[in-house]
This record gives C-alpha cells, structure tokens and sequence, in this order.
C-alpha cells in the first residue's frame, strides 16, 4: 500500500513562486514513474506534468511549459513541483500520481494508479 502526501499549497499572488512536494510512504517510488495533475472547480482533473522513474525525462502541459518544473528525490521518495510565475489560472488542487500504467500523450487520470489527496493552491490577482 502506497500513500502520497502532497503539502506546499496555500494562497499566492499572481507572479510569486510556490514548491510543492510530495511524499511517499509505505513502498518504495522510485521505480516509478509520477506526475502531477491538477483540478480546478467544475473541471475535470488535467494533467500538469510527469517524470520518470530516473528523473532524466519530464513532459509539460502547454499551459506550464517554461513556468513549472518537476523534480524528484528518489532517496527522499519524493516529487516536487516548482511552480514559477503563477497565474490566477492555475488555482486548483494539485495532487500527486504514481505509477504510470499507460504511456499515452499527454497522460490522462485514468494512467496512474496510485494518487495522493491534493492540496489547494489558490492564486490572487
């Protein structure tokens, strides 16, 4: 049983930079690959961005590219989002995948079995 504990959310301006993390427990990630997805009220949950079990090769969603960038530590079991210049449009709860099943591009929801609760970032004009 894996869990994935996202923390690093809260309220922001638009402009600043927020880090989130995230946290396994229970097995081992690093033979895995994770991601970050994102959902905004009365959307559907969209992918962010996605890094593999080495952390050598990242993939972006169009609408971060340049502005966010993930990293993981496999020693600390951990992936991390750097959210850079944040927008109001990208208030959402982010969480944390693991586990990628499917290798479709870009990578939906349904690609990853393992998945973390979330946590708010909320971005003020």
């Amino acid at each position: 049983q894996v869990q994935l504990v996202e923390s690093g959310g809260g309220l922001v301006q638009a402009g600043d930079s927020v880090r989130l993390s995230c946290a396994a427990s229970g097995r081992t990630v690093s033979s895995y690959g994770m991601a970050w997805f994102r959902q905004a009220p009365g959307k559907e949950r969209e992918f962010v961005a996605t890094i593999n079990s080495s952390g050598g090769s990242t993939y972006y969603a169009d609408s971060v590219k340049g502005r966010f960038t993930i990293s993981r530590d496999n020693a600390k079991n951990a992936v991390y989002l750097q959210m850079n210049n944040v927008k109001p449009e990208d208030t959402a709860v982010y969480y944390c995948a693991a586990n990628r099943l499917r290798f479709r591009v870009p990578p939906t929801r349904f690609d990853y079995a393992w998945w973390g609760q979330g946590t708010q970032v909320t971005v003020s004009s």
